[in-house]
């Protein structure tokens, strides 16, 4: 959300993209196509997707191709996940300045990893590892935080592979102080483009920013790193639940009416069965609650670094397999497989045949 001159809270554009294309995601105002299965003489209709990337129902199928593209990048060695949280203090000013706090939070964890990797103390190689941010809680609160997936060792200065100890990639406690320092360092010197509005608008002085990020330096930041993965068909598996999802799934509504929205929500704080639970919200608080995790257009949410940066991956995957002595096999020379049919009958799982298109309904503009 953005702010208008006199200060009042106003839908950006991007969150104004986003409602109206999941409003019409998957209906007539989408246009679609009319089937038909040729075996049972089933009619079906299929609305087009919205494809914006804050839409639950689109995500699956995007997170099926990128997924798949990532599969042949996999290594046959540990994974481990690494996360980095920002505390509430940082994330109330990211409110207002999304790309720079979480172009920073990107930044700052690439650097920690990568510095603590090259340690010759703990591992003395450089990696790679993948990136997405999440931006929410399970309650849709704001809650930036990184997943990295990282493989369990790297290159050394020799070019051999160089694996991390089992079962431990890097001290945590380590990669909590240095992110810790270098966070507060890089956002200190941001400060001026920053913007701050409402309770935080007297920290818009430089003097005053550096009292509210005082207590910060005293406090540990939460980084931690889970145990490694049961092999790469696991991260794949892991990945398909991270990569693409936004701030709620259909899959976690109850119920809704014109005034109120329930739906479930995991309590971190409890356990058991006590963790589940149930919320019910106003629309418009679930709205605002949802908007929050809009993220500006062109920002990437799913980044690589290291050995896996875009601009050298080909050629540093081929180091690492060479390293790994785990060079595929060379294709054989057959004829590639026929693609996979788009639409497929419900009833009994034959390639649909498309007999007419439905296009979009002409939508009359008024003057500008």
């Amino acid at each position: 959300m953005v702010r208008d001159h006199s200060g009042a809270l106003s839908l950006s554009l991007p969150q104004c993209k986003a409602v109206s294309a999941i409003e019409r995601c998957r209906s007539a105002e989408l246009g679609g196509h009319v089937l038909r299965c040729d075996d049972c003489g089933e009619i079906h209709i299929a609305y087009n997707p919205c494809l914006n990337r804050h839409c639950p129902k689109c995500q699956s199928s995007a997170a099926k191709r990128w997924l798949k593209a990532r599969q042949a990048e996999l290594l046959p060695v540990e994974y481990y996940h690494v996360v980095f949280n920002l505390p509430s203090q940082i994330a109330d000013i990211a409110l207002h300045n999304l790309a720079l706090i979480y172009g920073l939070l990107f930044r700052v964890s690439a650097e920690t990893l990568s510095i603590i990797a090259r340690d010759p103390k703990h591992l003395g190689a450089e990696i790679g590892f993948t990136a997405v941010l999440h931006t929410w809680g399970s309650a849709m609160t704001h809650h930036p935080h990184l997943h990295c997936i990282v493989p369990g060792g790297g290159l050394n200065a020799e070019g051999d592979w160089q694996p991390c100890k089992r079962g431990l990639f890097l001290p945590v406690r380590v990669l909590s102080r240095l992110f810790h320092r270098l966070f507060l360092e890089q956002l200190t010197t941001l400060h001026k483009p920053l913007k701050f509005y409402g309770a935080l608008q007297y920290v818009a002085d430089a003097a005053a920013f550096n009292k509210y990020l005082a207590p910060l330096q005293q406090t540990d930041w939460v980084v931690y790193a889970e145990r490694p993965f049961a092999g790469p068909e696991a991260v794949l598996s892991y990945l398909s639940l991270y990569t693409h999802r936004v701030a709620i799934s259909n899959s976690r509504l109850v119920g809704y009416d014109s005034d109120t929205v329930s739906f479930k929500y995991k309590d971190y704080r409890k356990s058991g069965k006590e963790r589940y639970n149930t919320m019910q919200l106003s629309t418009t608080a679930f709205l605002r609650r949802f908007l929050l995790h809009v993220l500006s257009p062109g920002f990437h949410r799913i980044r690589h670094f290291g050995l896996f940066a875009n601009h050298q991956r080909k050629r540093r995957l081929l180091a690492l397999r060479v390293a790994l002595d785990t060079m595929p096999e060379p294709e054989d020379c057959e004829e590639p497989s026929s693609k996979p049919p788009t639409f497929v009958c419900r009833a009994c799982g034959t390639a649909l045949v498309i007999i007419e298109v439905l296009p979009r309904p002409q939508r009359s503009r008024g003057p500008p």
